[in-house]
């Protein structure tokens, strides 16, 4: 195949279209259409692109079409797309197998000599790769959800957290038993089983974040994801939630340190996502909101003295928000055995060698400080530790 063949080859891509935008494929592209002059530095481009991902243009082709948010999975989400659709995926996924497995000279046979040669795998079978991680797209999913699993909104839409908090359930000591409930809640999502939305409610410092946060890296391998979403973006999660719908992934919508005042417009957009509009709520897509706050509105002794004429009523529709979470579990803060516990863990887990007696007095000593007992104080002291610190 002439180097203009395999450029109009890459241009047909209709199913795998969305390869073309990204690396290395795009400069390839470029490579393929380059004329005489400009084939040097082109090739020597693509060159620049893939080795930033690997060696090998096989294994680098192939993770790419693996990954790719393609015309099938978003028209069928991993099912038959029909005849028409399937046929041109089997078509091009053994074109792509044919560059992916083509050598420099294979592409662009008047390229110089002095320009590296890439590793190829002639082996590989792209449509028995394809197949499988599409078998799997409950759990590994497509697009940016492969490669990520936390995200963030911004301007209305999903952006990846590349470097997410690693904390691990292992690593939270102390309220085992209240983590449990939202574990079990996480599992029946993930088995596509009824869920409850989950208030975490509960004393400053308690762990209620780092639950959420654990939960999400623990069972990223299973198909959960989470997007961490701000009290001011809730407007804009109807729209997400019908496209998360078609997605056939499982996420968690996290809304950390919630509270409303009487009068926040974002009161009633909670109240939608938690009820669900006239289609019903999504059956992959449940909401866990952390709150220092037991019914998240804050209250004040005027707004029980004020002048509406149904006073009982308003106060009752501001408490309701929390019922509206069918799931609520309280992290208390921790008592003296249940800290000494906690002190006693995270310094096995940093490699603090203390005496237990000692480390509980000085822990103690350090949160009395400290303004009193929480796992957040306690890891804190142990960390200074650690550090070789005088506490």
């Amino acid at each position: 195949m002439q180097r203009k063949d395999w450029a109009a080859r890459v241009d047909g891509l209709v199913v795998f279209r969305g390869l073309l935008q990204s690396e290395p494929l795009a400069s390839l592209r470029a490579a393929l259409a380059a004329d005489a002059a400009g084939l040097t530095g082109a090739v020597a481009a693509f060159e620049s692109a893939l080795f930033t991902q690997g060696t090998n243009w096989t294994e680098v082709l192939l993770d790419a079409v693996l990954e790719d948010e393609n015309l099938c999975l978003r028209t069928a989400a991993g099912g038959d797309a029909g005849p028409v659709l399937e046929k041109a995926l089997e078509n091009e996924l053994e074109f792509l197998q044919q560059l992916g497995t083509a050598g420099l000279d294979d592409l662009c046979p008047e390229a110089p000599a002095f320009l590296s040669r890439w590793e190829v795998s002639p082996d590989a079978n792209y449509a028995a790769a394809y197949q499988a991680r599409r078998a799997a797209v409950g759990q590994k999913g497509y697009g940016m959800f492969a490669r990520h699993h936390v995200f963030t909104i911004e301007d209305g839409r999903l952006v990846p957290v590349r470097y997410p908090d690693p904390q691990r359930l292992s690593e939270l000591p102390g309220y085992e038993r209240e983590r449990e409930k939202v574990i079990a809640n996480t599992r029946a999502l993930l088995e596509g089983k009824p869920t409850n939305n989950v208030l975490l409610y509960g004393d400053a410092g308690t762990g209620k974040s780092s639950t959420v946060k654990a939960i999400a890296n623990e069972f990223a391998p299973d198909g959960l994801r989470l997007i961490e979403v701000k009290k001011n973006q809730l407007y804009q999660i109807p729209a997400l939630m019908d496209e998360l719908a078609k997605n056939p992934l499982k996420f968690i919508l996290f809304i950390d340190d919630l509270s409303f005042s009487a009068n926040d417009d974002n009161f009633a957009a909670l109240k939608a996502i938690l009820e669900g509009s006239v289609g019903g709520r999504s059956h992959n897509v449940a909401v866990y909101a952390t709150s220092n706050r037991r019914h998240l509105v804050k209250e004040s002794m005027s707004d029980r003295s004020g002048d509406d004429l149904h006073a009982a009523d308003t106060r009752q529709e501001l408490m309701s928000l929390a019922a509206r979470f069918g799931l609520t579990v309280t992290f208390q803060q921790p008592d003296k055995d249940r800290y000494d516990t906690i002190l006693l863990e995270l310094a096995k887990q940093y490699g603090v060698q203390m005496p237990s007696d000692q480390l509980f007095i000085k822990g103690q000593a350090f949160a009395l400080r400290a303004g009193g007992r929480s796992p957040r104080v306690a890891k804190q002291f142990v960390e200074l530790l650690a550090a070789g610190v005088k506490v």
